[in-house]
């Protein structure tokens, strides 16, 4: 019984150097999970209103044609029956999020005024959205004669054998339908 305690000043520093492996490894284990490459989704809200689409409403129009322009909007309040509110926000992994307010007031059923921020072509608002890298530039895809004289010429006796050796189709088709009906 005693044996094993004079053994104990042994026995420590190997469960020390365990510990400490085990800590370590642990700690690689931990920061490869703390990398900036996590996946945020794409989040999109509210109906985008492009700026073609305000030139497009008049004075005067019905509710129901300024909804089949701008589409349904995205608040409408009992207590201000006479304004719809379009809002629209997008964050984006890569790029800066984008929020936009516009609002349509009405008089009775026509429409009256519309307020908001100044409103993207639907081009520029594409534009915006294309986050990619610029394109690299292409290879040349034309080849000069120089390129073309490096490679060897076909024997036309080949290329005139492989037309002739084709099998040709059938002359006449059989009918697609019974003609007893």
């Amino acid at each position: 019984m005693f044996e094993s305690c004079r053994n104990a000043p042994e026995f420590l520093p190997q469960q020390r150097r365990f510990v400490v492996l085990a800590c370590v490894v642990a700690g690689l284990g931990l920061t490869a999970c703390s990398s900036n490459l996590i996946y945020k989704p794409e989040v999109v809200q509210g109906n985008f209103v492009s700026r073609e689409q305000v030139q497009a409403l008049r004075a005067g129009m019905p509710r129901q044609a300024v909804r089949d322009v701008l589409g349904t909007p995205l608040v409408t309040s009992l207590f201000h029956a006479d304004r719809w509110d379009y809002a629209f926000t997008i964050r984006r992994q890569g790029s800066e999020p984008q929020q936009r307010r516009f609002s349509v007031f009405f008089k009775g059923d026509g429409l009256d005024r519309i307020e908001g921020d100044p409103l993207p072509t639907e081009a520029e608002f594409a534009a915006k959205l294309d986050n990619r890298r610029p394109p690299t530039k292409l290879p040349e895809l034309k080849a000069t004669e120089a390129d073309l004289a490096k490679f060897p010429a076909k024997p036309a006796s080949a290329a005139g054998a492989a037309q002739s050796a084709a099998p040709a189709g059938p002359v006449s088709y059989p009918p697609l339908e019974n003609a007893a009906r």
